[in-house]
């Protein structure tokens, strides 16, 4: 399979235009503007940033985050949106174009999507169970008088490792039947299962369509979950202890800025949110029309991700104060960590509300339309990007395109299976680490090396000036050429420093399966050395014939130059001898040239 074999001359605005006749477009500007939006607000603002907050000093977190969203998420979102919209391609083709020599990244930028989307619909599926059950009255995780409830389950919240409340026991025992660690996979959930395909065949109307449906999805599912959260904000305030939640978080420990970790985690989080790397708005950006304005979409799109996600601290910092006035513990206390923090804290905040069903049932359905946003984008990577390569193949084969992405969510519920076992939270957090965490990192700084560095910020500034009229200014060029390399460099060698074998609670996995964690990781990564080694593998035919003459100028020398002296001979040698090199040398430097810029 050959991804990108195209010579890597800059294209025209014609050439990017005429390559794929037809391409269709967002039907308004408003629709990718939303949909940018879906992709980078997600379930991450709701739970994984409130969580680094609390982790890292409450206000004091804000510092850094806010500074990496300037110097690290706006400059980078602002050149995968042009890099998309330029080249009108997925990101296979696109990093195919800008720089055939790491092609791979943009291969690996779909593999990790896709491995992301498998595990990533699981969320969703939690979200809809959690729905459904909130619709009975009382809460099933209001109390311990259930079936699935052990001895040592308690109705009021705690600390103590001993006892277990009841929105715990719920989480764990009753929807996930969780087994006691990830060599026992017990049985498959039904219930789980068949809501897993109920929200792929969400996802896939969502998206079969392509740009013409997503579109008009993204009118509803982008900007409902923010009515929702003002209103969960509007009731948490009145909360009996909220204004000392809501102080830990916006009151700062400022002895947490002296830790490095707090810096990386802010840039980590930063990255992540926007989804850098992972080729969905560059994937959607390639449906823009030739001359849109990138840089405001770029603006708007990651400053209103970032504002969500201090909203979203609002709400759910208010919940922990509310929280810690029933347990009667300081704030700091309260035992938070990722997925339990919306399936295990905060329905057990809901418990203790007035109308707890209302409010049960807004929250779940938020973050249904928090997880879809961001699911059907991750899939569009990997339609968009066969589409390109493979148009006409898959057209031959599946007949309309509606069929072709129906096989890439039958095939995603498929490896998603074993998240809904009863090992499946342990799978999930193995994925999770593992593709989240290792890969992104790695693949975000060869983007930026391919992007920033070799094909360069002048190029990238012409591309800019060729579509909109005028260049990215001297901030944007500055990031992209100092500032951001350094970043990602950094963020990559502390994430090596730093690592920590993937653990679930207090449990950790066995080294057989943080092997396994590591193939997730390498189904990913490998895909960048490959796809260089390829490029190097399909040299010019003129490097080849320059070899060639290596071979034969020796032969010649020893058979036309019998009987002369020495010295002559010598003298002739050497005269082939460099020009042979310098026949070596043009043409290397010309195919370096070729596979890392455009001339």
């Amino acid at each position: 399979m050959e991804f990108g074999s195209r010579p890597a001359a800059a294209m025209s605005k014609e050439e990017a235009t005429d390559q794929q006749p037809g391409r269709p477009t967002w039907s308004r500007q408003i629709e990718f503007t939303l949909a940018g939006i879906g992709c980078a607000v997600g379930l991450g603002n709701v739970w994984r940033f409130p969580y680094l907050c609390y982790r890292s000093g409450g206000g004091a977190f804000l510092v850094p985050y806010l500074l990496m969203l300037v110097v690290l998420g706006i400059p980078l979102l602002y050149m995968e949106l042009t890099v998309g919209q330029y080249t009108r391609r997925g990101p296979v083709h696109a990093l195919a174009i800008v720089c055939p020599l790491f092609k791979g990244v943009g291969i690996a930028s779909v593999a990790i999507s896709f491995i992301m989307c498998t595990y990533y619909n699981i969320v969703i599926t939690w979200a809809l169970y959690y729905l459904f059950s909130s619709f009975q009255a009382p809460l099933p995780w209001q109390s311990c008088n259930n079936t699935w409830n052990t001895p040592n389950c308690t109705d009021h919240a705690t600390n103590s490792s001993h006892s277990s409340t009841a929105s715990q026991e719920f989480f764990r025992y009753k929807m996930l039947g969780q087994t006691s660690g990830v060599e026992e996979t017990g049985t498959l959930r039904w219930e789980l299962f068949l809501i897993l395909i109920l929200a792929w065949i969400l996802i896939y109307l969502c998206i079969f369509k392509g740009v013409k449906s997503t579109g008009k999805v993204v009118y509803f599912t982008a900007l409902f979950p923010y009515v929702i959260l003002i209103a969960l904000l509007i009731n948490n305030v009145q909360l009996p202890g909220a204004s000392d939640g809501i102080a830990f978080f916006i009151v700062p420990e400022w002895d947490k800025l002296r830790s490095v970790e707090v810096w990386v985690n802010a840039a980590a989080q930063i990255f992540n949110s926007i989804g850098i790397g992972f080729g969905s708005l560059l994937a959607m950006s390639s449906y823009n029309s030739f001359n849109n304005n990138v840089l405001k979409d770029t603006l708007f799109i990651s400053i209103t991700n970032s504002l969500t996600s201090i909203l979203a601290g609002f709400v759910i910092f208010s919940a922990f104060g509310y929280m810690s006035y029933l347990q009667g513990i300081p704030v700091s206390q309260l035992a938070v960590d990722g997925p339990g923090l919306v399936y295990v804290v905060y329905p057990q905040a809901f418990a203790n509300m007035p109308v707890s069903q209302l409010w049960a049932v807004l929250f779940f359905f938020m973050l249904l339309c928090l997880g879809l946003d961001s699911e059907f984008a991750m899939v569009e990577v990997m339609v968009t990007s066969f589409m390109d390569e493979f148009y006409q193949q898959l057209i031959r084969i599946f007949k309309r395109k509606e069929l072709f992405v129906l096989a890439v969510c039958g095939v995603a519920l498929l490896l998603g299976i074993p998240c809904v076992m009863q090992v499946g939270i342990y799978v999930f957090q193995l994925m999770d680490h593992y593709t989240a965490i290792v890969s992104i990192m790695f693949l975000a700084f060869f983007e930026i090396i391919a992007i920033c560095w070799s094909y360069g910020v002048k190029r990238l500034s012409s591309n800019m000036e060729e579509m909109t009229g005028q260049k990215p200014n001297i901030f944007f060029r500055l990031c992209w050429l100092v500032v951001d390399p350094v970043l990602i460099t950094v963020i990559l060698i502390f994430s090596v420093i730093q690592f920590k074998p993937a653990r679930y609670g207090d449990y950790v996995f066995p080294p057989w399966a943080q092997g396994v964690g590591w193939v997730i990781a390498l189904a990913s990564i490998i895909w960048i050395p490959l796809g260089a080694v390829h490029t190097l593998w399909v040299l010019p035919a003129e490097i080849n014939s320059c070899v060639r003459m290596k071979e034969a100028s020796d032969a010649y020398i020893q058979k036309e130059f019998i009987g002369v002296p020495i010295s002559v001979q010598v003298l002739f040698k050497n005269i082939y001898l460099l020009v042979r090199n310098l026949c070596v040398i043009k043409s290397e430097v010309k195919f370096l040239l070729h596979i890392c810029y455009r001339n």
